[in-house]
């Protein structure tokens, strides 16, 4: 990533007349405004720019929502004020003269808004300082690749659409080589944006993709997923072609995850301590007690990896998307998947979809280690097998009214993020919850409409 001063100086040379200062919404979209070079250098380097705050509490489609005390109608929808992040710059190749900013958002008093999905991950790392610990974490992304343009697709209200190939391309070279007109522009340009790609590979669906950048800090991995995520949507659309994050855009095809890596630093030390070579499993008592605390918290915080009606389409028996909430050592059909060694060791959690937001979701992951390293948790044997067959294994949610039961009920959820937070994401799900009521399937209609 660049800085601030970098910027200021590519806008001063001309290299770049427009700067998107932008915060993460609750879906972990970038919104905010495109500021004009001139403007950026004369009052928003030092002011920020201020948003209408019920961005923080509307639907998808960008509908006020009821039941949140943070933003509504009898408070008025006032303003929140974005702050830069000097850290957080972004050139972006695939927009002309172009750079982006994240910014932090803050109340009119000058008071950090909690319930902001980056000050939900910051509030978690600071709770990880206090202890003395970090984390380095990582990403994989996943999505799918169409013939048809973004435009094409909505005409079709996303029916029979031509998946960028006709058979399954996982680790395929031929077929992925037809799709590295997009591929490659996305691997070139993520990286000449300051985003470290390490690798782009075919998945296990039809058009499947998998992209992967290179560990970070928690919050830096964060940024950099949503602006890796928008990026490619955008240079899809360039290139006329759409595609899709959903967890399960298809149920004859795969799911699309966002496996979470995450390993834990000694902050004294800047050195893992997650992982022992000369221990059990090769895990320290802090990577023991860490990873206790996920499989205890998935039930209750699975909300926050999967957080849409879909997500819980791609959790199927033998689909590479988890079902039981166990752990293994290089296990897939486990939701905690143990992999690397020594200052490599780390924990994958396979729950989270495409979906998600990373933001919330890295925050749901430190807070569940943070859980189990408080209270000291045992972490059981490693699961041997096929964990989907397996009888004597807890389940991960199934459906999202599910996983919202967990959550409003959640201990582990209200200790680590405080009432007001804990509240504001709670409605966040029952109101995805109720939306989903409010519609009729295609699939109710073919099965009803005649026959019942």
């Amino acid at each position: 990533m660049a800085n601030l001063d970098e910027l200021l100086q590519a806008i001063r040379d001309e290299r770049i007349d427009t700067v998107i200062v932008c915060f993460p919404d609750l879906y972990g979209r970038p919104v905010g405004k495109r500021i004009t070079g001139p403007f950026f250098i004369d009052t928003v380097l030092t002011h920020g720019t201020e948003c209408c705050d019920y961005l923080l509490g509307s639907d998808i489609d960008l509908n006020p929502l009821p039941g949140y005390q943070f933003a509504n109608w009898e408070r008025g929808y006032g303003d929140v004020a974005a702050q830069l992040d000097p850290q957080a710059v972004f050139f972006l190749p695939w927009h002309e003269k172009t750079a982006l900013v994240l910014c932090d958002l803050f109340t009119n008093d000058g008071a950090p808004v909690d319930v902001s999905p980056r000050a939900i991950l910051k509030q978690q790392l600071q709770r990880a300082k206090e202890r003395g610990l970090g984390f380095t974490c990582a990403t994989e992304l996943e999505f799918y690749l169409f013939q048809e343009s973004y435009e094409d697709a909505n005409k079709q209200n996303y029916q029979r659409l031509t998946p960028n190939a006709s058979y399954i391309e996982d680790y395929q070279i031929l077929q992925t080589s037809r799709d590295e007109f997009l591929l490659g522009r996305i691997r070139r340009e993520m990286l000449a944006a300051g985003l470290p790609v390490e690798s782009s590979k075919g998945e296990a669906g039809r058009g499947q993709h998998e992209v992967n950048l290179t560990y970070s800090d928690a919050l830096t991995t964060a940024d950099r997923h949503t602006v890796f995520k928008n990026g490619i949507k955008e240079i899809a659309a360039q290139e006329g072609r759409a595609v899709t994050f959903m967890a399960k855009w298809s149920m004859d095809e795969a799911g699309s995850s966002c496996h979470l890596h995450t390993g834990v630093i000694d902050l004294a030390t800047g050195t893992s301590c997650f992982g022992d070579d000369n221990a059990e499993d090769e895990l320290s008592n802090i990577g023991r007690q860490f990873l206790a605390g996920q499989l205890a918290a998935a039930k209750e915080l699975a909300w926050m990896w999967a957080p849409t009606v879909n997500s819980y389409r791609r959790f199927v028996p033998d689909s590479w998307a988890p079902t039981a909430i166990a752990w293994g050592e290089d296990n897939r059909t486990c939701g905690f998947r143990l992999v690397g060694h020594g200052e490599a060791r780390r924990v994958e959690n396979r729950v989270p979809g495409a979906d998600a937001n990373p933001y919330l979701a890295l925050a749901a992951a430190i807070a569940a280690g943070l859980y189990g390293i408080d209270h000291q948790l045992e972490l059981g044997a490693a699961y041997n097998g096929n964990a989907y067959t397996a009888a004597d294994l807890e389940r991960i949610p199934s459906t999202l009214i599910d996983a919202l039961t967990h959550f409003e009920q959640s201990a582990i959820a209200k200790e680590a993020f405080g009432d007001a937070v804990h509240h504001h994401l709670a409605n966040t799900a029952r109101q995805e919850w109720l939306a989903s009521n409010r519609a009729v399937t295609d699939w109710e209609l073919r099965r009803n409409f005649e026959r019942i």
